[in-house]
C-alpha cells in the first residue's frame, strides 16, 4: 500500500510517497501554493497519480505537546482533505522534522538557498519514515 506524507506549509508543502510495499520512502516533491484549496487539489492529484491509499499529514505540536497556530492550520487542512476524498487522513506528530531536515541537508553540503528548495520534501520524507516505522512495529493498527 502506498502512503503519502504531507509537510503542509504556508507557501511550500512537502510531499513524500512510499514505494508500493509501504515500507520505504520513494517519490518526493514540493507543492508551491499559498491557498489551502490549491494545495489540497494538488495533494489529491498526486495521490491519485501515484496510487496513494493513505495520507499522513504532519501535525506540528509545540515541544511541550500543546497545540499552536501551526497545528490548527494542519488540522484545518486535514478536514479539507477529508471533505474531498475517501482516503484516510492521519495527523502525525512532526515535532522537529523541519529542523532535522535542515540539519541533514546542511550535513550534505547544501547551502541555505539550495536547502530552501528541498527542505519541505525532506521533512515530508522524515514524517513518512516515522510513520512507516510506527506501522511496522504496530501492524495491528
Amino acid at each position: 500500500m502506498r502512503i503519502m506524507a504531507i509537510d503542509y506549509g504556508d507557501a511550500h508543502t512537502g510531499i513524500a510517497i512510499s514505494d508500493p510495499t509501504g515500507f520505504l520512502a520513494g517519490f518526493t516533491t514540493t507543492i508551491h501554493a499559498y491557498r489551502p484549496e490549491i494545495v489540497a487539489d494538488q495533494v489529491l492529484a498526486l495521490a491519485q497519480e501515484h496510487g496513494a491509499q493513505e495520507l499522513v499529514l504532519g501535525y506540528p505540536k509545540n515541544m511541550d505537546g500543546t497545540l499552536g497556530p501551526r497545528a490548527e492550520k494542519a488540522a484545518a487542512m486535514a478536514e479539507l482533505l477529508r471533505s474531498r476524498t475517501a482516503l484516510p487522513v492521519i495527523l502525525w506528530d512532526e515535532r522537529r522534522t523541519t529542523i532535522d531536515a535542515h540539519q541533514i541537508l546542511m550535513a550534505g553540503g547544501k547551502n541555505a538557498k539550495k536547502r530552501k528548495k528541498v527542505v519541505d520534501a525532506v521533512a515530508a520524507s522524515l514524517i513518512l519514515e516515522g510513520y512507516l516505522t510506527y506501522k511496522k512495529s504496530h501492524p495491528e493498527g
